[in-house]
């Protein structure tokens, strides 16, 4: 990963999509893992150059029911992100029509949130906004690509040579 070269360049405050403590997982979640699987991030970050109490690493994790949402993924993320100062932001799926995946309930988010807060990271969770008009995060390209293939259809049609028959 380019992490370090870009802690050396620019000197930000890093947020890292996290979403799964597998590699099996993560490689469907976050495509970019089969190149840079979990313990090359971690190592990546571990030895970033602006890491302080201060300046923490921001993990987002977006909870996915029955996916990446168990006590044991909870216990397993902590057990990772043992030694990097750190804050977990806990993301509620936001679903659309013809969803692949399930928002967690808020009780399996405030279980999880739990384990973690107790292990001493922050582990806040953010409250979904949008999507009572389905523009929340995620919502809005799903919309646009629904909207976009029957288009699409349409031109391909009126494209196709008409059938004089």
């Amino acid at each position: 990963p380019e992490i370090a070269r870009t802690a050396d360049e620019i000197g930000c405050l890093l947020a890292v999509s996290f979403h799964a403590t597998t590699d099996e997982v993560r490689d469907k979640l976050v495509p970019i893992n089969k190149k840079w699987n979990i313990a090359a991030l971690l190592d990546a970050l571990r030895s970033y150059p602006k890491l302080t109490n201060s300046e923490r690493i921001t993990f987002e994790y977006v909870m996915l029911d029955g996916v990446n949402d168990s006590d044991e993924d909870a216990r397993r993320l902590v057990k990772l992100i043992e030694g990097i100062p750190a804050k977990i932001n806990l993301i509620p799926f936001n679903e659309w029509p013809g969803a692949p995946y399930k928002r967690s309930s808020n009780n399996r988010i405030r279980a999880f949130a739990d384990i973690i807060y107790k292990a001493g990271y922050a582990s806040p969770i953010r409250t979904p906004r949008g999507e009572d008009i389905m523009a929340a995060c995620g919502q809005l390209k799903s919309a646009t690509e629904r909207a976009r293939n029957p288009r699409r259809q349409v031109e391909a049609e009126a494209q196709a040579p008409a059938d004089n028959g």
